[in-house]
């Protein structure tokens, strides 16, 4: 059996302050694989952010700037990880939702929030806002 001694005894982590945690079953029951590199950049985002209930009200264009991707690409991360059912949305706030029993099959199913998010998240409607202007 491998001794497990830290390399650097002086810089063991410490949990100060607010602390995140991600599941070890995150990665062992399949949820990891099923993500694409936005998914994972996103949830794990929403996870250093949120409070102790998964709370987060960070914007569509803070979250953008901050993870350096587009839009295009927040909508499709936030989308996939609704559809695979571990994160909540109501347009302004998000949750991140305990792990399911399983890992969600890679065929997509309805958004959870439906049509009343589309009307109400300023992302989609940013998005909408410049798809008709580029016409």
């Amino acid at each position: 059996m491998i001794e497990r001694r830290p390399i650097n005894p002086e810089r063991v982590r410490k949990i100060t302050g607010s602390f995140s945690f991600i599941e070890h079953r995150f990665l062992r029951d399949g949820f990891f694989q099923g993500l694409s590199q936005h998914d994972l950049l996103l949830y794990f985002f929403l996870i250093l952010v949120g409070d102790r209930k998964g709370l987060s009200y960070y914007s569509y264009d803070k979250i953008c700037m901050l993870l350096r991707i587009t839009v295009d690409e927040y909508i499709l991360a936030r989308d996939a990880l609704i559809q695979k059912d571990l994160i909540a949305f109501d347009g302004q706030l998000f949750q991140v939702l305990s792990l399911p029993d399983k890992a969600a099959d890679e065929t997509p199913g309805p958004l959870k929030t439906g049509e009343e998010m589309c009307q109400r998240d300023p992302a989609v409607i940013h998005q909408i806002i410049v798809n008709g202007l580029r016409k």
